[in-house]
């Protein structure tokens, strides 16, 4: 049996989804491994009467601490202010850095989370860019690397952040890149430390879905006047019938900017025309990562 702890930081409105799609994406690796999952999330996560309800069926953090667990994955969250350290939730998430090291085999950090990672471990300073960088992007294998094996060398992976890490930072303290693309940069990382750590800037976990809902709520976003600019489309997402009907839309709302056009939205033709073409590398990544937790477990119930 592997015990794999999910904390869970999603905003509430992404906090049942991203559940799922990590519940769906660990048995679809796990194969015929038993893998059981438990679920945490971090206090200080700012949340609204229905996130506390929905986070209440979540075991409490503080009995993490004492525990072990062989792996952990840690969610991101969207990022509140400019320096991750003045987060309301950084010193929990620093304790759960430092917990992980030394109580997993290895942990999974996602998005902000490992921005978050190499700011703490290694000083690493995640940088602003000019504007969300979201879609679905190709991506070719780096280094060689047991969780990529199998892999296939050419693959695409969602991306969804407002900030990037600088890829020669990562290089000069340590840091392997297993998966990078060109217009999206560093895609999977890691770094061997008492536990493996792995990091993401993209979302594998992610469903077909997942980049048009947050789409949606970004437009809604600027039509509500909760932001200045109209967000962009999504790079490599919507085929071109769709991609035509949202410059449509665009159009319309920067010359009338009023919530209710986002009932023009394409949310139904478009949810029937997106792909999922990242998932068979995603489960074969987690496939990798399981695997390689098995094996490190065996290692230590049966030392050479």
């Amino acid at each position: 049996m592997i015990e794999i702890a999910l904390v869970n930081n999603m905003p509430d409105a992404a906090l049942d989804a991203t559940e799922r799609q990590f519940r769906t994406l660990l048995a679809a690796a796990a194969g015929d491994l038993d893998v059981r999952l438990a679920l945490y999330s971090l206090p200080e996560i700012p949340r609204s009467e229905f996130g506390r309800r929905r986070t209440s069926r979540y075991a409490n953090i503080d009995e993490l601490w004492s525990r072990r667990y062989d792996g952990l994955i840690v969610t991101g969250t969207e990022p509140q202010a400019d320096d991750l350290q003045d987060e309301p939730y950084w010193g929990s998430l620093t304790r759960l850095l430092d917990w992980a090291e030394r109580a997993t085999r290895s942990t999974i950090l996602s998005c902000l989370a490992a921005h978050a990672g190499i700011l703490h471990l290694d000083g690493i300073s995640r940088r602003r860019l000019e504007g969300k960088r979201i879609g679905v992007f190709e991506c070719t294998r780096g280094a060689e690397h047991p969780l990529t094996k199998s892999a296939q060398d050419r693959l695409r992976m969602p991306h969804s952040r407002w900030n990037d890490v600088p890829e020669e930072a990562l290089h000069a303290c340590g840091y392997s890149i297993l998966i990078r693309s060109p217009e999206a940069g560093v895609d999977m990382f890691v770094k061997h430390r008492n536990s493996l750590f792995v990091f993401f800037q993209g979302h594998p976990e992610y469903d077909a879905v997942m980049l048009l809902l947050e789409y949606r709520r970004d437009i809604g976003r600027y039509l509500r006047g909760e932001r200045d600019t109209y967000p962009s489309t999504p790079r490599g997402y919507f085929d071109e019938d769709i991609e035509r009907e949202l410059a449509s839309l665009r159009n319309r709302a920067l010359r009338d900017r009023r919530e209710d056009l986002l009932v023009e939205f394409p949310i139904e033709a478009a949810a029937g025309r997106v792909v999922n073409n990242w998932r068979a590398s995603a489960e074969a990544v987690y496939r990798n990562w399981l695997a390689y937790i098995e094996a490190a477990k065996l290692q230590q119930l049966c030392p050479v």
